[in-house]
């Protein structure tokens, strides 16, 4: 890829709320319309020879995390521009508003090759974010995981699944909702409606996301291992045999990974990783103030080329405690995928998925050329 703006198919300079009921646009749009490569054309050269992920047959792994996609319109156009895995942006039990305009911004690492590495001072000290996009491209997060009420996003999420092609997969996200006043039963029982909520969709298996601030102000659900063993039980009770994903953020503590594969996998409960979303760091403009506008957003997850590095470490470490443990899960690598041999380094990593949000927006034909790369 040359060092050009691409028309991301979501657009950056409108709201959720007008992406929701506009896009998606660029090359997203166009497939829709039949205006560019189809899913068959796209994915036919793999269709001879899929791949497993969970026990469902894919063309290719690989495809875009929950994010990006907002309901069923994104989700078909990126089928059909040939990501064969395809992740329903998180919903909840409840509607849930996103947080104030804007929620994305070019983010500028002060290392040369814009890598962030996690525990580093500039995290804290302050990165540069302003609306310079260019590659290879990392971006801020700060959406809040907004949600529509389920009586809008059950009908799509049916639509979503229904336009899975031949070799392709609909994951739909999901997470538990703390509100104020609320009790931890309270909370894993949220989980548990919202994934009852997903299994009347018709879903064959889901993700459920523990990598947002869901306990108070940055604090992760996930960096709780003992209580996201409570919430994979109670939930993988209700959902039964359909496999059970968890959506990590990045560990720094390896001890910590490992109890969280223990609390999950090693009872049962989860059948596979999805990792990393975001590392958070403190974004700022030219002048050092807040880049984001708004109390508590001094600070937003940082994704895309900055996240590469700690997203492949993840995956690394994942597979070893995997090997050491004898354990059988899958794992996700998601993180800077912007060019096929990032996906390349991820599945050597040990990664048997690999999954692309920043860099699937900005160049909507990432997956056809991660196929032609590999004569696939």
């Amino acid at each position: 890829m040359t060092n050009q703006q691409f028309e991301p198919f979501y657009d950056v300079n409108r709201t959720y709320d007008d992406n929701y009921r506009q896009g998606p646009f660029g090359l997203f749009a166009q497939a829709l319309t039949g205006g560019t490569t189809t899913e068959t054309d796209a994915t036919s050269a793999c269709a001879a020879t899929p791949a497993s992920v969970l026990g469902f047959p894919v063309n290719l792994p690989f495809g875009i995390p929950a994010g990006p996609l907002l309901n069923s319109r994104f989700t078909t156009a990126a089928f059909r521009m040939g990501f064969d895995l395809a992740v329903y942006k998180t919903v909840r039990s409840r509607a849930w508003g996103c947080n104030p305009f804007p929620n994305v911004l070019a983010v500028h690492p002060k290392a040369a090759d814009g890598s962030l590495t996690p525990g580093s001072a500039e995290l804290d000290e302050g990165v540069l974010a302003d609306t310079r996009y260019n590659l290879p491209i990392s971006i801020s997060n700060s959406f809040g995981v907004p949600s529509r009420d389920p009586d809008v996003w059950q009908p799509d999420m049916r639509d979503a699944i229904a336009a899975a092609g031949p070799g392709q997969l609909l994951v739909p996200s999901f997470q538990g909702s703390r509100v104020a006043g609320m009790s931890t039963d309270e909370y894993i029982a949220d989980h548990v409606a919202c994934a009852r909520l997903v299994c009347e969709t018709g879903a064959q298996l889901m993700e459920m996301n523990t990598s947002c601030p869901n306990e108070g102000h940055n604090r992760l659900l996930c960096h709780d291992p003992h209580l996201v063993g409570r919430i994979t039980e109670a939930v993988k009770n209700e959902i039964g045999d359909r496999p059970l994903i968890v959506k990590l953020a990045y560990f720094p503590s390896d001890i910590e990974l490992e109890t969280m594969v223990r609390e999950t996998v090693g009872h049962g409960t989860a059948q596979g990783f999805s990792t990393i979303n975001t590392i958070s760091a403190k974004l700022v403009d030219a002048s050092g103030n807040q880049a984001l506008p708004g109390e508590g957003r001094d600070r937003s997850g940082v994704c895309g080329n900055a996240i590469r590095g700690a997203g492949l470490d993840m995956v690394r470490r994942l597979s070893a405690i995997r090997e050491r443990l004898g354990l059988d899960f899958a794992i996700v690598g998601v993180g800077g995928v912007i060019e096929p041999e990032h996906y390349l380094a991820y599945r050597e990593a040990g990664a048997d998925a690999v999954m692309s949000a920043t860099g699937a927006m900005w160049d909507a034909t990432l997956a056809q050329r991660i196929k032609a790369a590999i004569g696939a």
